[in-house]
């Protein structure tokens, strides 16, 4: 290879900082985008966090729902979010602009939340959670690709996980809010919904003045695979994202809903009102290592990063299958924000690093859709053997297909920070 074509530099120009992104002794430079998205998901997190944890009770005591309609109501939403990252995804390709479904998503969101406070039937919570989530879905994806394009190669995993960081905060944010406002505020369940337009509508204007359409660039020390393809295989995903996907559709299977850990947590010994502090604690550890875990993936490959999430999930896993202290559960529910924080984010940055710019929104909608189709039979399943052999077996199951998603992932997904290391 002669030196004209070799790059002159290991590390990636951030071209907002026009510094080595991930050069010694300065630490990871977050491009202006990401942090305007990232303030925008922390605030719509925060809205939304303070109407999960109490709409159940609101469905059930004061509009009289059941059990059972509470369970169709999160179904229909989940399922139309999925399927909609799939969609918005491939659309945001087709048109090359990523914007406009960000717009779109968080002003539906921001716009129907509030509404929950003046329905008066249960069913017309099922039609505003609906277009909470066709928010959701509409703008997932597309947020997505505007993060990756907005970041190098070389700070990709900084940026992924700083959002997910910030969002993060918003599920720490939003519960203490709700508790200030409904312990010593003393406002009742429909103002609390009304109050969540607050942050909504400053979440939407955010979006509108600070966060740019991005323009698709190949990024130096993108992997040779991935930025010099023929226009046919541009438009194709390749081989290796597919094995990605199988292992995260394996591991997916295994990670069934979070409420089954505070069931456990419960049956331990730990009080319903401490509950929603466990998921606060939890939440706080996502966020405090998100950030660390993307520099991590930027510094060492993605790889090492989610291979270490999913170990720690396997034994956290298996800690709750065997647990019988309140100590242990705090530690538990503390260790299983480090198994978020070292994976949500660096996922995401290897979508992108494993395909084509091209095709990037279709990607991260496939991605996106995996996980939440399977997020139903992996409850399901994880709810029978609970029902008829016990929750050992139970978390055990979920500690086993996290062994096995790694191996495959190992064996089948070569690290895109090697290959970028090659081709320098």
């Amino acid at each position: 290879m002669s030196t004209s074509s070799r790059p002159s530099r290991e590390w990636v120009i951030d071209s907002e900082s026009e510094k080595p992104a991930g050069a010694r002794g300065s630490g990871p430079r977050i491009p202006r985008n990401v942090l305007a998205v990232s303030c925008v998901s922390f605030l719509n997190d925060t809205a939304s966090e303070m109407v999960y944890p109490v709409l159940p009770m609101f469905l059930t005591k004061v509009l009289g729902a059941s059990i059972g309609f509470v369970g169709v109501i999160e179904g229909i939403a989940e399922s139309t979010a999925s399927l909609l990252k799939l969609a918005s995804g491939w659309l945001s390709d087709r048109i090359g602009k990523r914007k406009g479904f960000v717009v779109a998503g968080y002003a539906l969101a921001a716009l129907s939340r509030p509404f929950i406070g003046a329905t008066a039937h249960a069913s017309q919570v099922l039609g505003i959670r609906f277009l909470d989530r066709f928010g959701k879905g509409i703008r997932t994806a597309p947020r997505d690709v505007l993060i990756a394009e907005s970041a190098s190669a070389g700070n990709r995993g900084a940026s992924f996980g700083f959002h997910r960081m910030m969002d993060n905060l918003g599920a720490v944010a939003g519960p203490l809010c709700a508790f200030l406002l409904l312990q010593y505020a003393k406002i009742d369940l429909r103002l609390l919904f009304f109050i969540t337009a607050i942050p909504g509508i400053i979440a939407v204007i955010v979006v509108l003045w600070f966060v740019r359409e991005t323009k698709k660039v190949n990024a130096v020390g993108d992997p040779p695979s991935v930025s010099r393809t023929g226009p046919k295989a541009k438009k194709k995903l390749p081989g290796t994202f597919y094995v990605f996907l199988i292992a995260i559709a394996l591991f997916t299977l295994g990670n069934s809903s979070d409420a089954f850990l505070l069931l456990r947590a419960q049956g331990v010994g730990v009080a319903v009102p401490l509950l929603p502090i466990v998921w606060v604690l939890h939440s706080g550890v996502k966020s405090v290592v998100s950030l660390p875990g993307g520099i991590i993936s930027d510094r060492f490959g993605r790889k090492p990063a989610i291979v270490s999430g999913w170990i720690i999930y396997a034994a956290v896993y298996a800690g709750f299958a065997f647990v019988s202290t309140q100590l242990g559960v705090w530690l538990l529910f503390a260790s299983y924000g480090v198994f978020y924080g070292l994976t949500e984010g660096v996922e995401k940055a290897l979508v992108t690093d494993l395909v084509h710019e091209d095709i990037r929104g279709t990607a991260f909608g496939v991605y996106h859709a995996v996980i939440g189709l399977l997020a139903f039979p992996s409850s399901a399943l994880f709810g029978l053997l609970w029902q008829h052999y016990g929750h050992e077996t139970a978390f055990l199951t979920g500690t086993g297909l996290a062994i096995i998603s790694a191996v495959v992932f190992v064996a089948g997904v070569r690290s895109p920070l090697a290959r970028r290391k090659v081709a320098a």
